[in-house]
C-alpha cells in the first residue's frame, strides 16, 4: 500500500459524500473456518472496510484470521487492536488507538512503546486515532481490560472537549464506542455534538443492530459506522446492507 492511501481514501469518500462502514471481526469470537462464506457476504455488501480486533484475543490469532480474509476479498483489512501481540503486517493498516477518555498511561501511551518495534520496519499505514469509550447501560470489555471507566452520556461537553483534545494533539481519526455488545448506541445528541466540533473523521460504533440505527448514525455525523456484534449474532443482517 502507498503510504496513506487508506487515509487518503476516507478522506476523499467523506468530500463526496460518501459514507463508510466497516464490519469488525473480533478473532475470539469468529471460527475461521467460517471466513469464506462471511467475507462473500462482506464483499456483497455495502461495507468499505474489514476491523480485526478485540479486547482479548489469543497470541496469533489475528494473524492467521488476516491472511484468511486477503484471499477472500479486496477491501482494507484494518487492525483494531487491544493489545500489540494483535499487530500483524498481514494487514493494510492498523488504528494506532490512544483511549483518551480513559486516564491508564498504559492505554494512553505505554502499550504504544511497546508496539514500536513491531512497527518500526513494518509497511502498515499507521493511523492515529482517538479512542473515546462511552457508557451504555452495562460493563464493556474494553472497560475490564484496560480498567478505565466510560464517560458518562450526559456529561456531553466533557465527551467534546475529550475528542477536540484529541484532535488538537494531532490524531487523525475519532472513534465515539459504546462498546461491543453495548445495550444501546450512542444518541444523536452526542454523535451530532462531537462532529460539530471536529475537523477530523468521526467514527461511530457499538450497540448498533439495524440498517435504521446505521442511517441515524450517519445523519447524527458518523463519517464511518463499525458493526461486529450484529453480524456475530445474525449474519442475515447482510442481506439487509447488500450492494
Amino acid at each position: 500500500m502507498v503510504n496513506n492511501s487508506i487515509y487518503q481514501s476516507i478522506l476523499n469518500s467523506i468530500s463526496n459524500d460518501e459514507k463508510l462502514l466497516a464490519v469488525l471481526i473480533d478473532p475470539d469470537k469468529f471460527s475461521i473456518e467460517n471466513t469464506t462464506s462471511f467475507i462473500e457476504k462482506v464483499n456483497a455488501s455495502v461495507a468499505t472496510h474489514i476491523f480485526v480486533g478485540g479486547s482479548s484475543v489469543a497470541e496469533k490469532a489475528t494473524e492467521i484470521l488476516v491472511a484468511e480474509i486477503k484471499m477472500h476479498t479486496n477491501l482494507p483489512v484494518v487492525l483494531f487492536p487491544g493489545d500489540v501481540t494483535q499487530i500483524t503486517n498481514k494487514a493494510d493498516a492498523l488504528l494506532f488507538l490512544s483511549l483518551i477518555s480513559g486516564r491508564n498511561p498504559e492505554y494512553l501511551i505505554g502499550k504504544h512503546v511497546e508496539a514500536v518495534s513491531k512497527l518500526r520496519h513494518s509497511k502498515l499505514e499507521v493511523i492515529s486515532t482517538g479512542y473515546i469509550l462511552i457508557e451504555s447501560g452495562q460493563e464493556a470489555a474494553v472497560e475490564k481490560v484496560t480498567d478505565t471507566k466510560p464517560m458518562p452520556r450526559e456529561n456531553i461537553q466533557n465527551i467534546i472537549d475529550t475528542a477536540k483534545a484529541g484532535e488538537f494533539l494531532g490524531m487523525k481519526l475519532m472513534y465515539l464506542e459504546a462498546g461491543s455488545g453495548a445495550k444501546r448506541p450512542l444518541n444523536d445528541e452526542i454523535i451530532t455534538a462531537v462532529k460539530s466540533e471536529l475537523k477530523i473523521p468521526l467514527i461511530v460504533g457499538g450497540g448498533i443492530r439495524s440498517k435504521n440505527e446505521m442511517k441515524n448514525a450517519y445523519t447524527y455525523g458518523a463519517d464511518m459506522v463499525v458493526i461486529g456484534t450484529a453480524f456475530e449474532e445474525d449474519e442475515s443482517f447482510f442481506d439487509k446492507l447488500r450492494k
